[in-house]
């Protein structure tokens, strides 16, 4: 049973700080740089390989910092392919119910713990109607591999998850992190929106809202622009970003639905 317990309106109110939040990469003024800079073809050592590897991961974050965030490019072609053919992947989709919508669940056995020494991550599961498919995610997404899924329809929208562990936002949240403990939603939104769109996000949150699922509590958030909505939550020690997005015709069309995958968003 879903309990909402506020909703608010973003206009002015004071921090509460209840962890002190490391800048993300985007706040530190990360000089642009082009992802192109580093050729993983002069990685020839293993020496080498690992500074090559340093190099693309700073220049996967000046590419965020300088306007390119998670949402991909405008007009961009995703290369949505059918669950039963993606490479490396477990299907995660169940059968459309009488409504015509699917359940993903990040299969148990599903490859990306986000970094050597990492618990595996713990699963998560959404609704979408039954026209999406996952669209698949390489070691060369600009969102790095921090990005644990994408989905969209061409028609209707587009949305994906972050899975980040939560030392790299605050280093006393042990390996129960909650989103409580992470801050309230105001400064969750403001340290990690700004990754989620390549911008800041202030005078763009139009409501927040928060709500509890099975004693889990999710931060729900819809900003324009870009039109996106996003869902907050910690469990173990990672942090889980949701976000469900669109353009600005497949928000008009689709918007009731687009806002009902958003706040499907569950860590099970």
């Amino acid at each position: 049973m879903a309990t909402a317990l506020s909703t608010t309106c973003f206009l002015s109110w004071r921090n509460h700080h209840q962890v002190n939040i490391q800048p993300s990469p985007l706040q530190n003024g990360v000089q642009r740089a082009s992802a192109d800079s580093v050729s993983k073809g002069s990685c020839l050592t293993n020496e080498e390989s690992q500074r090559c590897s340093t190099l693309s991961l700073v220049n996967r974050r000046a590419v965020l910092a300088s306007g390119v965030c998670l949402l991909g490019f405008p007009g961009e072609s995703f290369a949505v392919v059918k669950q039963g053919l993606l490479a490396g992947r477990i299907p995660g989709l169940s059968e459309p119910d009488e409504n015509g919508w699917r359940t993903y669940r990040r299969p148990d056995d599903k490859s990306g713990g986000h970094g050597v020494g990492w618990s595996p991550i713990i699963p998560y599961a959404f609704r979408v109607p039954e026209e999406w498919e996952e669209v698949p995610v390489s070691i060369a997404d600009l969102g790095g591999t921090e990005i644990d899924l994408r989905f969209a329809n061409s028609k209707q929208g587009r949305l994906f998850v972050v899975v980040a562990p939560v030392l790299r936002f605050a280093d006393n949240l042990g390996d129960d992190a909650t989103i409580e403990k992470i801050g309230p939603p105001e400064k969750v939104i403001n340290a990690f929106g700004p990754e989620m769109i390549g911008d800041n996000v202030e005078g763009k949150v139009l409501s927040s809202d928060v709500a509890e699922h099975d004693g889990r509590t999710y931060y729900q958030f819809e900003l324009e622009p870009p039109h996106i909505f996003i869902t907050a939550t910690a469990a173990g020690n990672r942090l889980y970003l949701f976000g469900v997005t669109g353009s600005g015709l497949q928000w008009k069309r689709h918007y009731n639905d687009l806002k009902k995958i958003a706040e499907s968003f569950r860590v099970v």
